[in-house]
């Protein structure tokens, strides 16, 4: 049992059963706050990982929105959960192809683990860190953030024979769910016995976050992220430790804890910004040339792992969000 596993089952003894979003929210706080999760020693692999081609490909879509931004010779160029800084490593390599468009970017992170800090600085050197949006300057901006939403803290509800009640955890020889008093007027969708439904309200702030910023500043946001292009009942809390499934309530702030992203939800928070159709990462990446890339490198191996239909280019999704002054994003119309 850990310091934090120890914790939480104090708090429960003493308040009772817990929102799953508290629970979320400090063991994911817990997990990445002192380690390096990524990659084939860690317990997860992202797709900046995988290859350097993806984070070229995400460069390629940057400096065109630049351009479309009409190439200011200040940009602010944001990550949200930028990992090893690996993304960036590779984005900030391929933006010096266009000279303009590399002396224009000012790099701002949003990370708050110190571990993860060390690595990025390590690798990319001086950049600006923020511990969240609203430190961010004004200024035209872009966003990335690549596998960030799904790790912000979730609620669960679930549906029984006089409606809806919230789940919540708690604790006897193991951490488990309970059912938690009953919702009224939730307004979520038809669902049968048992059915769950998931909200993320730490994701649709960091939308409406993004809306906010676009009323007010030119821009556009780029979000991707495994998860469902409409709102929909679902399971699908999970964890993963040393790339392997494990139960989700186990070993709270050691292993990865995650759940899929509602896409509709991010695009109706960010309102008033400008929301791209939602489309597969696999359509995403071949529409910006990922093919040609990989043929140029010898890296069609690669190249599938992150476009093939049966695997990440359908499961994960991509959703833009931008000011109003921009329309027709790089990669979302045939």
């Amino acid at each position: 049992m850990t310091a934090l596993a120890d914790r939480l089952r104090g708090r429960i003894q003493e308040n009772g059963p817990m929102r799953l979003s508290q629970y979320m929210g400090e063991a994911v706080s817990h997990y990445y706050a002192g380690r390096d999760p990524f990659g084939r020693r860690g317990d997860f692999i992202t797709a900046p990982e995988i290859s350097q081609m993806f984070g070229e490909i995400i460069g390629l879509w940057a400096a065109i929105v630049w351009q479309m931004l009409g190439s200011p010779q200040r940009l602010l160029l944001v990550e949200l959960g930028p990992g090893r800084g690996t993304l960036m490593a590779d984005l900030l390599r391929a933006a010096a192809t266009l000279p303009g468009f590399r002396q224009a970017i000012e790099v701002h992170l949003v990370e708050t683990s110190p571990a993860l800090r060390q690595i990025q600085r390590d690798k990319l050197g001086a950049v600006t860190w923020l511990d969240n949006l609203d430190q961010l300057p004004d200024g035209p901006a872009i966003i990335i953030a690549n596998e960030f939403i799904d790790a912000l803290p979730i609620d669960q509800f679930i549906y029984r024979a006089d409606g809806w009640h919230e789940r919540l955890v708690a604790a006897g020889d193991e951490f488990h769910f309970v059912d938690g008093a009953k919702v009224e007027g939730a307004g979520f969708p038809a669902a049968e016995l048992g059915g769950i439904f998931e909200v993320n309200d730490a994701g649709r702030a960091v939308a409406a976050a993004l809306g906010r910023r676009f009323a007010k500043h030119p821009g556009a946001a780029l979000l991707i992220d495994y998860g469902h292009a409409l709102s929909a009942c679902g399971d699908t809390l999970q964890a993963l430790g040393n790339h392997q499934s494990v139960p989700a309530l186990s070993s709270p702030g050691e292993v990865d804890l995650t759940a899929h992203v509602d896409f509709q939800a991010l695009a109706e928070a960010a309102r008033p910004a400008m929301a791209s159709p939602v489309i597969t990462q696999g359509n995403f990446l071949r529409r910006l040339g990922i093919e040609v890339r990989a043929g140029r490198l010898g890296a069609e191996e690669d190249c599938r792992r992150l476009i093939n239909p049966r695997g990440m280019g359908n499961l994960f999704k991509v959703l833009a969000l931008s000011s109003a002054r921009l329309a027709d994003l790089p990669g979302f119309s045939l």
